[in-house]
This record gives structure tokens, sequence and C-alpha cells, in this order.
């Protein structure tokens, strides 16, 4: 991302920022600025340029600034941050039309079949738990969502390496075996039909 759009993205995040977010982030940005700096930040803006200066916040690193407006409760910001990036980046390498046909296969068996359980298939994956956390956030109560979500980020991650038998090994290390013999089903009958 240049840092001339993800400057575009800042600014639109910090003309949405309410007074009391503005406070809610100066607060917990109390070891990173002092005092005396704090009461000249009246706007996101500020506070931002102020992050971008200590190193903090960059195109590159985006990373604390998704989590400082999620725990101020603004997944809506934190969502303009990572919406942001997919665009801006669609250089990504993806697996082949097949494999990304066995993936979209498998992300809808495991959807259907996972459940509550969907946090031990992520960690298995490598997911962070922040990362996990966010998935969490934006469908609390959709179980089947929340998987569709966690398996999106997982290709993302994973670009052109995402590859069905990883999840497979992975549902079958989380003993999700079910859902891993369904996935399995549901490929070969696949390939018998096409």
């Amino acid at each position: 991302m240049s840092s001339f759009h993800f400057n575009a993205v800042l600014l639109d995040i910090s003309n949405q920022l309410s007074g009391e977010d503005l406070s809610s982030l100066k607060f917990l940005c109390k070891e990173l600025i002092g005092k005396r700096q704090q009461e000249h930040i009246d706007t996101g803006r500020k506070l931002f340029q102020v992050l971008t200066e200590r190193g903090q916040l960059g195109a590159d690193n985006r990373q604390p600034l998704h989590d400082l407006l999620l725990r101020i409760k603004r997944q809506d910001l934190c969502d303009k941050l990572t919406h942001f990036e997919s665009p801006a980046e669609p250089a990504d390498p993806q697996p082949d039309d097949e494999e990304r046909a066995k993936l979209d296969i498998a992300t809808e068996v495991i959807a259907e079949n996972l459940g509550k359980s969907w946090r031990k298939l992520g960690r298995k994956l490598g997911l962070t738990d922040v990362k996990l956390e966010s998935i969490s956030k934006r469908h609390p109560t959709e179980l089947e969502e929340t998987a569709v979500e966690l398996l999106k980020e997982w290709r993302k991650n994973r670009g052109a390496e995402a590859q069905t038998e990883e999840l497979i090994k992975a549902l079958r290390a989380c003993q999700f075996n079910l859902t891993a013999d369904k996935v399995m089903s549901r490929l070969e009958n696949l390939q018998t039909s096409g």
C-alpha cells in the first residue's frame, strides 16, 4: 500500500473518531506519548502522526492501530484498515483453479460442520489469537460465517501455498475426523462427477 493511500485511510478513520474514541486512544497510548505532547493532540490525525513519527504506525505496520481500534470497540474502523489492504495488493499468488475449487468445497463443508471449535482449527492453521479475536468480533453469533471468515484469512495468509490436504491434516490433528472425512467424500464426488 502506498503511503499516500495509507494516509488517505488514516484521514478517513480520523474523521470518524468521536471525542470519546480519541480520548480512549490517547489513554491507551500514554506509555508511548508523554502527557505534555498528549495535550496538543486533539484529532485522530495528530495522534496518527505522532505514532508514525515514533515508528508505531506505517503502511507496513498497521497492526498496532488495528489493535487499538479493536480495544475501543470500533470494529467498523478496523474493517476499513483491513479491507483497504485487499484491493491495494491484488498480486497475491493464488492456487490454481482446480485447487481453488477444492478449497471452496472444503470451506463449505467445514463451515457446515465446525461449530464452536473453529478457534482450535484456526490455531492449528497458524492464525494468531489477535486475528482470531478479530474474526470473532465480525461474526459473534454466526458460527458458519465465522468458519468461512477463518478459512478466508488462512487462504489469504497462505496464498498459492493453500492446499486442501493441509486443511484435512489440520482437521485430523484437531480430532475433527468426521469433518475431514466429509471433506474428502465431497472432493471424491467432485472428481467422479467432474
